[in-house]
């Protein structure tokens, strides 16, 4: 139970900290695995569910909490993941008082450059536990420019991207 508890801190203090799809990644994954709570390919599994079902990309937890604790760890993160939009509008009307302090801007600036560089920060972890080499590369600059451009929709990038992966990596 106190693993549960903690499980559900864990996923609560992320999602406060983030502002919502991907931008709890860095803080989950660091927690998680630090813990030998998961490991990286239920965050792969995770995010490509994420990706592909319908709905906020920030579900991508649920996912990761059923594949790590089965459906009590999905309904935790479910949980976790909803309470601080249900705080949303109280805080908005503070900001909106606020935003304009000089502070305040560049409170936010940083909170902004932080949650990047831990996204950096993780992929750049997920490459080299997998391994770095030119098609790695490729996939990865090639799924960047379709994906930002909007030449082709999330999910039509990571089948192809998969595609190319078991075409190149499977044994033969």
């Amino acid at each position: 139970m106190a693993g549960n508890l903690l499980f559900f801190l864990l996923l609560l203090k992320a999602s406060f900290l983030s502002s919502g799809g991907l931008s709890n990644l860095p803080s989950v994954h660091q927690d998680l695995i630090s813990r030998q709570w998961a490991h990286e390919g239920q965050f792969v599994e995770a995010l490509a569910i994420g990706q592909l079902a319908p709905g906020p990309t920030g579900l991508w937890v649920v996912a990761l909490g059923y594949l790590t604790r089965g459906t009590a760890g999905a309904l935790l993160a479910a949980a976790a993941i909803t309470i601080p939009p249900l705080l949303a509008l109280p805080m908005d009307r503070v900001y909106r008082r606020l935003a304009n302090h000089r502070a305040v801007e560049g409170f936010v600036f940083g909170l902004i450059l932080a949650a990047a560089g831990s996204v950096m920060a993780v992929l750049v972890g997920a490459l080299k536990s997998y391994g770095v080499d030119a098609v790695t590369v490729f996939i990865l600059a090639a799924s960047v420019v379709l994906v930002g451009h909007r030449v082709l929709p999330r999910g039509l990038v990571l089948l192809l991207s998969a595609a190319v992966g078991v075409a190149v990596w499977a044994p033969r």
